[in-house]
């Protein structure tokens, strides 16, 4: 039995509301069960020098959390002195919504996703993509009533599902007590039916190809119905 007595194929329950900041050009606050993060969109009609007379367009992302998302009180991260975890998970976010758009139809502009977690059970990296790429839906909508955008650069939804093995089976969706004493954790970033990115780690016991599969499946699962839950809040 799980701690949240969900079955071992069960989302937490998932929710998106959007427009919930007034300035920025798409944002949204995702909730994951218990984890909550405010994802903002916004258009930076510069690009990094790198990019410059290119003719294509970049999505970046920043990442962080508030002091009290957590049980205990953490200190800010000052941009200069990030943590390792929190440099990877933004560039994480940035390859995963990346791979879901069309550079050349954005356009020689940026798109920054700030990902703000409010609160912090799990999965946080998971939903930062999962509602950094509807802040980003309603972004590019905005430069296409605009007609700065003729095309619609978004390919297709991307989302992020953990899936871990936990008191030995394999279980989609994890939360905090699961995920501190998950023997395997791992993060799947998908559209609906191609992979972007998988990450895994054995967390305390090794595991094999059948439990690697039994994952992917639980994985498609939860993506299914992560991109349902995202089509429908920017519809």
């Amino acid at each position: 039995m799980r701690p949240s007595g969900r079955t071992i194929d069960g989302m937490r329950p998932i929710s998106i509301e959007i427009d919930v900041t007034r300035h920025a050009e798409g944002s949204c606050l995702i909730k994951c069960g218990d984890t909550q993060v405010l994802c903002t969109a916004s258009i930076d009609e510069r690009v990094p020098s790198f990019l410059k007379n290119s003719g294509l367009g970049w999505v970046t992302a920043e990442y962080g959390m508030l002091p009290r998302a957590t049980n205990t009180r953490m200190r800010r991260e000052a941009k200069n002195g990030q943590s390792g975890r929190t440099q990877e998970i933004q560039r994480l976010i940035g390859r995963s919504l990346r791979a879901g758009i069309d550079r050349v139809a954005l356009g020689e502009r940026q798109i920054v996703i700030d990902c703000d977690v409010i609160q912090a059970d799990g999965g946080t990296r998971c939903a930062s993509i999962t509602g950094g790429w509807v802040a980003l839906k309603l972004a590019v909508q905005k430069l296409m009533n605009a007609g700065d955008v003729i095309s619609d650069p978004l390919l297709i939804p991307v989302a992020a599902v953990s899936c871990g093995i936990y008191a030995g089976q394999s279980v989609l969706d994890l939360d905090y007590p699961e995920d501190s004493e998950a023997g395997v954790d791992g993060n799947f970033v998908m559209t609906a039916d191609k992979l972007i990115e998988i990450q895994m780690s054995a967390e305390g016991s090794t595991f094999t190809r059948d439990q690697m599969n039994a994952m992917m499946d639980l994985a498609h699962k939860g993506i299914a119905e992560l991109t349902a839950v995202q089509i429908a809040s920017v519809s």
